[in-house]
């Protein structure tokens, strides 16, 4: 099985001084607005990271229930952030970490295989596999 989405961006002037705009396939983003100050200050907008943030939370979140499926448990509730970092390093930037935090209700779940699906989650999501960054995870069960 095989699926292709696609986002696109509009850019229009200069690096500090433009305005961009991104859109999604399904139209769930439209020509939302993105610029320098919305990326390296506190500007309006939205930009790349906050974007790769949500898309990685996402997936986390859809691949961990999969895996406590197969692990026989099935969630009440996930909640996951995810903290992407970007750094300026030798030739310019680069996403260097991403910090998911996860707060799970399951019922009944057991610590240490909610743990080790957590953390199996966290390998085998698609979007991780993607990223050349450091991926952490603080991932608690509350009852």
């Amino acid at each position: 099985m095989s699926s292709q989405h696609s986002g696109s961006a509009v850019w229009s002037g200069g690096l500090k001084d433009g305005i961009g705009s991104i859109s999604t396939q399904t139209g769930v983003l439209k020509e939302a607005p993105y610029g320098f100050k919305a990326r390296f200050e506190d500007g309006p907008g939205t930009n790349p990271e906050e974007l790769i943030g949500a898309a990685h939370a996402g997936c986390y979140t859809m691949a961990l229930s999969g895996v406590l499926g197969e692990a026989g448990m099935t969630a009440q509730k996930l909640e996951t952030t995810a903290a992407v970092t970007l750094d300026k390093v030798d030739g310019g930037f680069a996403i260097t970490k991403v910090h998911l935090t996860l707060l799970a209700t399951i019922p009944g779940a057991d610590q240490a295989k909610f743990e080790e699906a957590a953390n199996k989650a966290k390998v085998s999501c698609p979007v991780s596999k993607l990223l050349n960054a450091e991926i952490t995870l603080d991932a608690k069960l509350q009852a």
